[in-house]
């Protein structure tokens, strides 16, 4: 029996501080079409969503970049995946990541790079970023992958700004990354199933 793309099932797992990677979580759940997961302020995720992430074919991971790296919620979700990690629950899953900061640069290549590694623990598949980046003199706030990152999604929301005022161009980054995660599982998994 063949995988269908529609019985494929993907998680977008994240924490956000104030909305911001919320928002960032929904535009890539919706590219993907993918289930949120939302790590709680104590850094704990309800057991069915530990099932659905043990169900899922592709696992999206996603933080807000604090102090250098994803936050402390994030990483005790991380510190807990130990338990699947014993028993390859996640082995050959497609995996990507996003975050957002309030610097440009905010040094959100960390929080990516620990995602990366979370998922080549798990013995995961990463996917990185499709559009090349937006990177010339007429280049806008608003463009797609403004950041140039190929790691995975990044976004970047001064600190004074609100959920609502993210930029268009990297709410669009996420959900068309999304997008690609499911598409990349969609054609590992379809392969995987022909006779």
């Amino acid at each position: 029996m063949s995988i269908r793309s529609t019985e494929l099932k993907g998680v977008v797992i994240f924490h956000s501080g104030y909305g911001h990677t919320t928002r960032m979580a929904e535009a890539v759940a919706g590219g993907a079409q993918a289930e949120l997961l939302q790590i709680d302020a104590e850094g704990n995720l309800s057991d069915e969503a530990w099932a659905q992430i043990n169900a899922a074919h592709y696992v999206i991971l996603g933080s807000p970049t604090y102090m250098g790296g994803p936050s402390w919620q994030f990483k005790k979700f991380a510190d807990a995946s130990s338990k699947p990690w014993f028993s390859d629950l996640w082995k050959d899953k497609v995996f990507g990541g996003f975050t957002n900061s309030a610097s440009v640069n905010g040094d959100k290549l960390a929080t990516l790079q620990y995602f990366t590694l979370l998922a080549a623990q798990h013995r995961g598949i990463w996917v990185g970023v499709g559009p090349k980046s937006s990177n010339t003199k007429a280049s806008q706030r608003d463009d797609i992958n403004r950041m140039g990152s190929f790691l995975g999604a990044m976004a970047q929301t001064p600190a004074d700004a609100s959920p609502e005022e993210m930029s268009s161009g990297d709410l669009e980054t996420a959900s068309q990354y999304g997008a690609r995660v499911a598409e990349i599982a969609d054609r590992l998994f379809l392969t995987a199933a022909k006779p």
